[in-house]
């Protein structure tokens, strides 16, 4: 009866779902199964070329935005330093320039932490920047030309701050970030004249 029965349901099952010789089954399986080997390596070779067109992009636009940073915090410190200077007739001390420009001051340039008179002056910036690029990056110590460690140097001559990047700016054929060209048609107290 175990025969009848097995003929009887081959010819109520539909077509699909009766059992297929073992060729046809491993035909399918094989071309159903996954990718080749060559298409394998071409994704890997396609994804590998995306990969080293984008890698040094985004190297070079980190490096543009530690620059920029530090353009940004020169010119940050060089406005402290005017506006000391506006305030108290001279630039700050190169000896004590980092206290000054953190802490409250008399109009002598006297420091104090605690805002009472006659230290009514200041601060000019909450901390000093760290340095984003260069051998000293990290530091945020403001100082004289010469001083070992220092982020930023600081002329008390010319009130200019500049970055420490090691290099000797007397040497240098560029300018310094803070200090932009002048333009010759203007006239008032920092413009040159041909007199």
């Amino acid at each position: 009866m175990a025969a009848g029965t097995d003929a009887k349901s081959s010819r109520i099952l539909p077509r699909r779902w009766r059992s297929r010789p073992l060729r046809q089954s491993r035909r399918r399986s094989r071309s159903a199964g996954g990718f080749s080997l060559i298409e394998l390596v071409i994704v890997i070779v396609i994804i590998a070329i995306i990969a080293a067109i984008a890698i040094p992009r985004l190297s070079r636009s980190s490096e543009g935005a530690a620059d920029a940073a530090t353009a940004q915090n020169v010119a940050v410190l060089q406005k402290a330093v005017d506006l000391y200077a506006a305030e108290h007739g001279n630039y700050p001390d190169p000896d004590q320039v980092h206290d000054q420009l953190t802490l409250y001051t008399d109009s002598n340039g006297a420091v104090s932490k605690e805002k009472s008179p006659p230290f009514t002056f200041g601060p000019y910036v909450r901390k000093l920047p760290p340095l984003t690029t260069g051998p000293n990056k990290g530091s945020s110590d403001i100082g004289a030309k010469g001083k070992s460690g220092i982020a930023w140097i600081y002329d008390g001559t010319t009130g200019v701050v500049t970055v420490n990047t090691g290099v000797d700016p007397s040497t240098s054929t560029t300018q310094p970030t803070s200090n932009p060209p002048t333009n010759e048609s203007n006239s008032g107290p920092g413009s040159k004249s041909d007199d």
